[in-house]
């Protein structure tokens, strides 16, 4: 299963388990969840699922490991 996101202004193809370099989240606690709820497009078992823009209901979650600015 995999799905496209939107955040910053970009599009991210995201599966579960893997690290998603994204730009810096102004305000985000590290401590806390992030959820991403700017679902494009979901793929699993029941095939695809395409939003109009987004999909209602569909949520994608992650963990901050860390937050740097770049150089």
């Amino acid at each position: 299963m995999y799905a496209v996101i939107q955040t910053g202004g970009k599009q991210y193809r995201v599966e579960e388990g893997m690290l998603l370099e994204h730009e810096l989240i102004q305000g985000l606690d590290s401590e806390k969840p992030v959820e991403f709820s700017k679902v494009v497009l979901l793929v699993d078992d029941s095939g695809a699922h395409v939003g109009t823009p987004y999909l209602d209901g569909a949520v994608v979650k992650g963990k901050v490991q860390a937050q740097a600015k770049s150089k």
